[in-house]
């Protein structure tokens, strides 16, 4: 019965030894004990970081520490509107990222100047949740941002005013899931963190605890 179920949560019966399941957990580990690991990150959270926020901002109940709900990456692709594989290879490079199949988002209105017409696809999106949401925030937190160039850290400037942090990426190469021989076009996109909180304070401090590489003030 735990082979069935490894087998449908991997899609394959037989896999090589190093390859990962679609949630990026190793197949040998799920082969050893039929269920996927539980991530490193959530396990931290509720011991490491929920007791330091509440301490921190003397919460007299766990449900007021603030919680990362989702992680949404957005990538859009303008060179669409002249060349549909531009846009196929940013979906097959965002699956490969995120661990997830995105969707494709559209042109809500027309354009004339840059030939873009109601209903014309012009990039792809991806949220995770749960489990996935975790694993990529500790690889991008731990293995993609030290790629990138010149990295001095990110602004923490970056909160929209309700706890939501975004950033840019200019590359899509810092993830080692791509393979750079392979990429015909360079491409950025907006990674955005939803975090649950009553303020933009309480959400720099969750994703601080977390390790999260932001710029040091001089």
């Amino acid at each position: 019965m735990a082979k069935q179920k490894v087998q449908q949560q991997t899609g394959k019966a037989g896999s090589k030894k190093g390859e990962f399941t679609p949630e990026g957990k190793r197949l040998e580990d799920v082969k050893q004990t039929g269920q996927l690991p539980y991530p490193r990150l959530a396990e931290y959270y509720k011991s490491t970081v929920v007791p330091a926020l509440m301490n921190k901002f003397q919460f007299k109940s766990s449900m007021q520490v603030p919680k990362l709900q989702k992680i949404c990456l957005n990538m859009g692709v303008g060179m669409a509107t002249q060349d549909l594989k531009v846009l196929q290879s940013a979906i097959n490079e965002m699956e490969l990222i995120s661990g997830q199949r995105p969707i494709v988002r559209r042109a809500k209105k027309a354009i004339s100047n840059f030939k873009l017409r109601q209903g014309m696809p012009i990039g792809c999106m991806v949220t995770l949740r749960g489990a996935r949401m975790y694993e990529f925030l500790d690889r991008f937190i731990n293995i993609a941002s030290p790629r990138i160039r010149d990295f001095r850290g990110f602004p923490d400037k970056s909160f929209d005013g309700r706890g939501n942090y975004t950033v840019g990426i200019k590359e899509q190469i810092i993830f080692p899931e791509i393979d750079v021989d392979k990429v015909n076009r360079i491409t950025g996109l907006d990674i955005t963190f939803v975090v649950k909180s009553a303020s933009d304070e309480e959400s720099f401090a969750l994703l601080s605890e977390f390790g999260f590489p932001f710029r040091k003030k001089s």
